[in-house]
């Protein structure tokens, strides 16, 4: 229920805000994916007739599902506004899990970031306090030439509201000959045909087909493709035909995962001018928005070659055809597939018309495509600076939250600031749950939302074309409900109790804090005190343990390099194989002296008061509140123990150097080959030694916790009992006390 007073709007005497009555529009509209569109606007006030009625006039049309009206340039958010919205934040933070954007400012613990100190003032000059008060010609009188200034301007911005209403909501493109391209020699390919005839079957399933304006197909042109690609590889493709079956297979080995076939050069013509044809009916305003389902896939292509699956870059070709065939100027693609478009960042890398925004799985540059180019610092250059936006996850597992939150946070703020005359969403659903490649959780249902928020920007002017997904039902059930949202049919519900992983937090404000030298609408990357300034001090350990829960099994937001000991008692060396850890955003060992280890508390008496859990919780209070420390269970075991080797008979040296750099800090010991190799916030070997070589269980010198690389979580069982004890031994000087419950021998 929405509370509708329009007394903000533009040239309100009471409000004496500026809102331009578009603005109402696009307000209503980022609301009415919530509820299931059950949203009501009930009218309070609003006193300048003019701005009155064409807001809610904007209003109306917003919830009969008319395209946004384009608001004016948007500038910085005030400084004014900024402090509002701070203010709130800080207020609401300990209710609510969204608010994580902002770090808190701890005693003792320095923030990089600008501190904002809020402050509740109550600032009243006027009239003392009086029995009775005016109704009339009470409010600040407007002079005429504000009055008339305030008019025109809502004049002018009443004539360049464009009211478009096209006469279809959305137009489709699909063609079976797409189907042919297929890899002869493994069928289960992930990337197969059904993927496109499932994906239409379930748009019939839905009685969407009916419901949409079916566009004719056509290959795309030598010229059209060359926008983007080179002549070689146009010719190249152009000449697959000629080829045999064997030479295909090979000429496909040549490339990075990419598989060739007799009809491989007709479906990639095809699908780059399907696409054409959907961005012609948006833009010549016969269709609101577009879908093109289509294959093979895009983004990966590069100007020069395939790539990744894909032959041609569907939708790069179709940015560049908008911008030289219908003179657009701006023009966003936003890359939802769980890998990096690699192809389309690079086409576009030095072009301010295009703003390429990606959201995808990195794992710290060991994702496919492999590229440190998909992380948060490749920003563009030249002309094209601050017009590559890359979020990138180096955790699997991310769901709806993180998603939503990249969206709200990121997306939508830069996306509003550029003003796009077109969205082309790079659609792939790999990141849909299930997907066998992706490793991610987002919802189908959720893809419908970004779907909804994207609508509001372009006059409505979007297009999803598709590009990877590989769990046939999960890719299917997820497009069909991005063409429901594009036909304004309620949204549905999402799940709404689940927390943000704290990796995709850092990652987020990592792309925050590298774009807010572009992009004026970053403003809220700030620090916050812990302490409650407005109300008196609150506890943060009761903070923390409403939120604790040590039985947590989702473990997904720690990595081994992370870890510190967590044991109640750190007094004696004993300790070192309590099974609960704790995590810190601070990477240990980065001095000798700060390893964990007996030398800061060995002094003390055996007879003193030992720690309690509670305690140490409350000591390390403002470093759980500001999330640098969490608390994790180990798993009692993993399918991959069986591959642990005997400890050698010269036994495991905690001071030994990393194999391949020599480092000391941070070192961690595969339990398979007994290799020394450093952790990720050093160079990262251990890690990579693990993928390489397929050994997944590593023992960390800091604290003798042990990671699994494949389940991703720390696991402590006794058949780990050999190998920390050895480690034990090296590091304290004595026997490691089994604590795994009677010993079976």
């Amino acid at each position: 229920m929405i509370s509708a007073g329009y007394d903000a709007a533009l040239g309100d005497e009471k409000g004496d805000m500026d809102i331009t009555p578009a603005c109402y529009a696009h307000l209503l509209n980022s609301l009415s994916g919530f509820a299931q569109g059950k949203v009501a606007v009930i009218l309070e006030g609003g006193y300048c007739l003019k701005s009155l009625a064409e807001g809610a006039a904007l209003t109306l049309r917003a919830l009969l599902d008319d395209p946004c009206p384009n608001l004016e340039p948007l500038g910085a958010p005030s400084d004014s506004i900024t402090e509002t919205i701070l203010n709130c934040i800080y207020e609401h933070r300990p209710y609510w899990n969204c608010y994580k954007f902002q770090d808190v400012a701890c005693d003792g613990i320095q923030s990089p970031l600008r501190l904002h100190k809020p402050k509740a003032e109550f600032k009243f000059d006027g009239d003392p306090k009086q029995e009775v008060y005016a109704t009339r010609d009470c409010y600040p009188i407007q002079d005429e030439a504000f009055v008339k200034l305030c008019d025109e301007r809502l004049d002018k911005l009443r004539a360049s509201t464009t009211l478009m209403s096209p006469p279809h909501k959305v137009c489709l493109v699909y063609n079976e000959l797409m189907l042919k391209h297929k890899n002869i020699t493994d069928p289960v390919h992930p990337e197969q045909p059904a993927r496109i005839s499932s994906i239409f079957e379930k748009h019939k399933e839905f009685g969407l087909i009916d419901r949409v304006h079916l566009l004719e197909s056509r290959i795309a042109t030598a010229e059209e493709l060359g926008l983007v690609h080179t002549e070689s590889h146009i010719q190249s493709v152009l000449d697959l035909d000629e080829l045999t079956p064997r030479q295909l297979m090979e000429k496909g080995k040549g490339y990075e995962s990419v598989y060739l076939h007799p009809s491989t050069r007709d479906s990639a013509y095809l699908a780059a001018g399907c696409l054409l044809e959907v961005v012609d009916s948006v833009l010549n305003g016969e269709s609101a928005h577009g879908v093109a389902i289509i294959r093979p896939p895009g983004h990966h292509a590069e100007q020069d070659e395939p790539c990744g699956f894909c032959i041609f870059n569907n939708v790069s070709v179709a940015a560049k055809y908008a911008l030289e065939s219908h003179g657009l100027s701006r023009v966003l693609i936003l890359d939802w597939d769980v890998h990096h478009g690699n192809g389309t960042q690079r086409m576009f890398y030095n072009d301010p018309r295009v703003l390429y925004i990606s959201v995808h799985r990195y794992d710290h540059g060991t994702f496919f495509p492999h590229s440190k180019d998909a992380g948060p610092h490749s920003v563009g250059e030249g002309k094209g600076e601050g017009y590559n936006v890359n979020i990138a996850w180096n955790k699997k597992g991310m769901s709806d939250p993180e998603y939503i939150a990249a969206f709200q946070q990121v997306i939508l703020p830069i996306a509003y600031q550029f003003d796009p005359q077109l969205v082309l969403v790079s659609a792939g659903y790999d990141a849909c749950v299930n997907d066998p490649l992706g490793g991610c959780k987002v919802s189908p249902e959720a893809y419908a939302h970004f779907t909804h928020w994207l609508k509001s920007l372009a006059q409505g002017r979007i297009i999803l074309a598709l590009e990877g997904g590989y769990n046939i039902s999960s890719i299917s059930y997820a497009m069909t409900l991005c063409t429901k949202a594009l036909l304004g049919d309620p949204l549905p519900l999402l799940e709404s109790d689940l927390d943000i992983n704290s990796s995709a937090v850092s990652a987020i404000k990592e792309t925050i804090s590298c774009h807010t030298r572009y992009w004026s609408c970053l403003k809220f990357l700030v620090a916050l005190p812990e302490t409650n300034l407005l109300h008196g001090d609150y506890s943060p350990l009761d903070l923390v343990m409403t939120k604790l829960n040590l039985n947590e099994p989702d473990i997904s937001d720690s990595t081994p390099d992370k870890v510190q000991d967590v044991t109640p008692n750190q007094s004696s060396p004993q300790d070192a194989d309590d099974t609960t850890t704790s995590s810190s955003s601070k990477p240990i060992g980065s001095r000798q002296d700060e390893l964990p280890g007996p030398s800061s508390s060995s002094s003390q008496s055996s007879e003193d008061k030992k720690q309690t859990l509670t305690d140490y919780l409350s000591e390390h209070a403002k470093a759980l509140v500001n999330e640098e420390m969490f608390m994790v269970t180990p798993l009692p075991d993993c399918p991959h123990t069986p591959l642990i080797a005997p400890v050698p008979e010269t036994g495991i040296d905690v001071n030994a150097p990393c194999t391949d750099c020599h480092s000391q800090p941070e070192n961690w010991v595969c339990l398979t080959c007994y290799q020394v190799r450093c952790g990720r916030y050093i160079e990262e070997h251990a890690m990579l030694h693990g993928v390489s070589t397929e050994h997944p269980l590593a023992l960390s010198f800091a604290d003798l916790s042990v990671w699994c690389y494949v389940c991703e979580a720390y696991v402590d069982n006794h058949k780990l009992y050999e190998a920390k004890n050895a480690a034990h031994r090296s590091k304290f000087g004595e026997a490691l006390v089994w604590s795994y419950g009677p010993r079976l021998c």
